[in-house]
């Protein structure tokens, strides 16, 4: 069994995801990394890394793949409750499908993780929980109605959650980024709404990198237990809005 605690990351195949496992790694963490593309995860090829292919809307699913991880490597002290998608697009045109996919993934897949983990770390008196939530959790943009609208219920059940778990000492940290280089924008089929959004950032120079966020993160959990970033807001330096 590993030294340090055992850290999971739900949407650990790509992006913020795979940038905060291998932080996590690299510091001497053994990781439980959880995705739909098993391939990627594999490609990782982390030390003390159990790998589980879950969708995060299988409830049952995550909960087996802590319970394994838990077996091997100790009690989850950290959940990065990181899978989501945006399929952004204008709100009159967009399938509803498009909707559901979000709000089951970005909201359901959330609490589905923290459920994993919640009651063990109340019982242990320590535990993180991460949030993944976006700069589109604390204000609206265009083309991003119902995107928009599963994170500011991240932002919700997170402050929620915080003010309940904070007499059991377990920590609750919700991350915000802005225009981050990852697979984000893959998600999203209306042209026009994805024209809009590569002229945006190209307009500012560009994203930043996931591994600064991944940082961020890591320096967050290592902070003495009594302590907590509440909130990590980060964008490009030149994203206004």
């Amino acid at each position: 069994m590993a030294s340090k605690p055992l850290i999971a990351v739900t949407g650990a195949s790509s992006g913020i995801g795979e940038a905060t496992a291998r932080a996590f790694s690299k510091a001497g963490h053994p990781v439980l990394l959880m995705a739909r593309r098993l391939d990627r995860l594999e490609a990782l090829d982390l030390p003390n890394a159990v790998i589980r292919q879950v969708d995060v809307r299988d409830r049952a699913a995550i909960a087996g793949a802590v319970a394994d991880a838990e077996a091997a490597h100790g009690p989850v002290d950290m959940m990065f409750a990181n899978a989501g998608v945006a399929r952004l697009g204008d709100i009159a045109r967009q399938p509803p499908e498009d909707w559901d996919e979000m709000i089951d993934i970005n909201t359901k897949g959330v609490m589905n993780s923290v459920h994993a983990v919640m009651n063990g770390m109340i019982g242990r008196k320590h535990g993180t929980l991460v949030m993944m939530s976006s700069i589109a959790g604390r204000k609206v943009y265009p083309d991003h109605t119902i995107y928009c609208g599963t994170k500011f219920f991240v932002h919700a059940v997170s402050e929620s959650l915080r003010e309940y778990l904070a007499p059991h000492d377990v920590r609750v940290i919700v991350v915000s980024p802005g225009i981050i280089d990852t697979e984000v924008l893959d998600g999203v089929r209306d042209q026009t709404t994805l024209s809009n959004y590569k002229a945006n950032k190209a307009a500012i120079g560009g994203g930043i990198s996931a591994d600064i966020v991944a940082d961020l993160i890591l320096n967050a959990y290592q902070l003495p237990q009594r302590a907590i970033v509440q909130e990590i807001v980060i964008t490009p330096t030149r994203q206004k809005y």
